[in-house]
């Protein structure tokens, strides 16, 4: 198989789709490697690096004309004239993101088989959650810096001061970036509040975490009572491949005191606060209502090393069967071949289609693919 490594060019997006390491064990098993110029150094990889292991450096157009095309991000508009019937394989988010990408995607007849959308055995999404665990630790970081009263926040830290905890932190969604943002603000020493759909999350978080969090049943009434006093809210909701759910409307949004914040963790499937819109690392927040919004869209970026140190070790042997037996891979695993979200001009994955409204584009998967 040939194969395109992509350096990104999202804003301030450092990661890259595949290490060294991993070149080194294609290269080895046969595969060509076309690695684009500089592709890695944001996560600190020379081009060096990947030569001494196998691969060729190439300029953006070569990375992109493989067979198989390995990236972090979803491709951005400057990139859309490079989808020409390849398999492309990242984070896609189709339903959260401008429909002109999936229209690229269909013109091109480009296989998008997206990281977020697979499925392991379980149901779980093995590929989202590294990211799901970094972003979940970065919006309580996030909630911190920017609670400060110099960077225009209320001024209440979350942390714990002589035994007492200070600061209260409010997390929409008991998931892999719920809990991963409840550890980090509990560990802080703030006073934490879980909002979940089942009762019975509220022993594992206790027993996993710590038996100080509180945990409600994520209702707009249960909720609505405790943003009065609500430090920093986390929207972590996810529906598997779909547009999210305004969790928290605006009008919820207006009873969080001034200078509180916000981080919505879902803003790259569209959000779960009515009033976020993404934003970039260059320009993260915004003020609306008088509540600092942070919103950006690849926030793991922010931390490329460990992120895609984190990213690769979970993607790599899906790498690995794809490039053995290209989409074929697909038909031993139906969790795998959920991944798979355009292919061949049509949409299929139905969660992208109803997001648009496009069930006349959507196709199921040919038997051959599970």
């Amino acid at each position: 198989m040939k194969i395109g490594l992509i350096k990104e060019i999202k804003t301030k997006e450092n990661r890259v789709g595949l290490t060294p390491s991993g070149v080194a064990k294609l290269t080895a098993a046969g595969h060509q490697v076309a690695v684009e110029q500089d592709a890695g150094l944001g996560s600190g990889f020379t081009d060096q690096a990947y030569l001494q292991v196998g691969a060729v450096i190439v300029d953006t157009r070569t990375a992109w004309e493989q067979e198989l095309v390995i990236k972090v991000k979803e491709p951005v508009a400057q990139e859309y004239p490079y989808l020409q019937q390849q398999i492309v394989f990242t984070y896609f988010h189709l339903a959260g993101v401008p429909w002109e990408l999936t229209q690229a995607l269909l013109d091109g007849k480009t296989s998008a088989v997206a990281y977020e959308t697979l499925e392991d055995a379980n149901g779980r999404l093995p590929l989202l959650a590294p990211m799901s665990a970094v972003a979940g630790n970065m919006a309580v970081q996030m909630g911190c810096h920017y609670l400060a009263a110099h960077n225009g926040g209320k001024g209440v830290m979350l942390g714990s001061v002589l035994g007492k905890r200070y600061g209260k932190v409010l997390i929409i969604g008991d998931g892999v970036v719920g809990s991963h943002a409840a550890s980090t603000a509990i560990g802080l020493g703030a006073n934490v509040t879980v909002a979940g759909l089942f009762p019975e999350s509220a022993a594992r978080l206790k027993r996993e975490i710590s038996t100080d969090i509180d945990f409600i049943i994520s209702t707009p009434e249960a909720i609505a009572a405790q943003l009065v006093d609500t430090d920093l809210l986390v929207g972590a909701v996810l529906v598997h491949g779909a547009r999210a759910t305004h969790v928290i409307t605006e009008a919820m949004v207006k009873t969080l005191q001034p200078g509180s914040v916000l981080v919505d963790v879902s803003i790259d499937q569209g959000g779960c606060i009515e009033t976020a819109h993404a934003t970039t690392h260059d320009q993260p927040v915004y003020r609306k209502h008088d509540v600092i919004h942070y919103c950006v869209s690849n926030m793991p970026g922010a931390y490329p090393r460990t992120s895609t140190q984190a990213l690769t070790t979970a993607t790599f042997p899906y790498v690995q069967k794809l490039a053995d037996h290209g989409l074929q891979a697909l038909s031993s695993d139906s969790g795998f071949a959920k991944a798979l979200n355009t292919y061949q001009g049509h949409i299929t994955y139905r969660p992208v289609a109803e997001a648009y409204a496009a069930l006349d584009r959507y196709q199921e998967l040919p038997a051959s693919f599970g």
